[in-house]
């Protein structure tokens, strides 16, 4: 395969296989880097610190989602929106620094999609259930709201757009012979989709939700350490 050349504003050439677009990577694009940097750690932190301190919950009986109910649910419901935001930010980061580079339009419009989808989820929350928060009655609603439907019908499109993220870059990074890359993404996209079917099979069974939790950290950070790498490979502002 021919490799892609790509000329720098000085006229040389760098190729396309040594890394993000150096020529027009900016100061504006390392700062939306830095956003999907910090928005995979985020999530995750601050959902453990929730499932470890929130009074009832437990999290192989309850999907994370379930943390934005109760007086306390707010802190789920920024997570989601801030998450979101930060990987909204992280999207148009990647576009501009991959956008000559294979995958490089697709890629970051399912990034673009999962994190609109992270947002309408916070902002959109599942019904208390089966005992959480406290005092709520067991077992699933009889008659489920609107805004619960919209929230897990939203989530599933989320990561089934990140999904095919991971797998649209892989296939970018193997086209460049980036082995390790490609590897790394296509892994992440497969476990994320098998974790997601499982969920949906099998919620609060076992320890399908604490699975599913650990492989969506795993999934996210993914987007985090794509972000890191190119703003570490991208040419300091001139």
């Amino acid at each position: 395969m021919t490799e892609k050349s790509l000329t720098t504003p000085g006229g040389g050439a760098s190729n396309a296989d040594a890394g993000p677009d150096r020529g027009t990577t900016t100061a504006a694009t390392r700062a939306l880097l830095a956003c999907g940097m910090v928005a995979g750690p985020l999530f995750a932190v601050v959902a453990t610190a929730q499932i470890l301190t929130r009074d009832g919950f437990d999290l192989p009986r309850y999907a994370v989602s379930l943390l934005s109910n109760g007086a306390l649910g707010w802190i789920q419901i920024t997570n989601f929106v801030v998450s979101g935001l930060l990987f909204l930010a992280a999207a148009v980061g990647l576009r501009r620094a991959l956008r000559l580079r294979r995958g490089g339009r697709w890629g970051p419009r399912l990034v673009g999609a999962f994190a609109v989808g992270m947002i309408v989820a916070g902002v959109f929350r599942p019904d208390p259930m089966d005992g959480f928060p406290p005092g709520t009655p067991p077992g699933n609603p009889e008659h489920p709201t609107w805004h619960s439907y919209v929230h897990f019908t939203v989530a599933t499109l989320a990561f089934l757009a990140l999904v095919a993220a991971c797998l649209v870059v892989a296939r970018g990074f193997a086209a460049e012979h980036k082995r390790g890359w490609a590897a790394y993404s296509a892994v992440t996209g497969v476990a994320f989709l098998g974790a997601s079917v499982a969920l949906s099979l099998r919620a609060n069974q076992g320890p399908v939700n604490l699975i599913f939790f650990v492989v969506s950290v795993f999934a996210f950070g993914w987007v985090s350490v794509l972000a890191g790498w190119l703003r570490a490979h991208a040419a300091a502002p001139g």
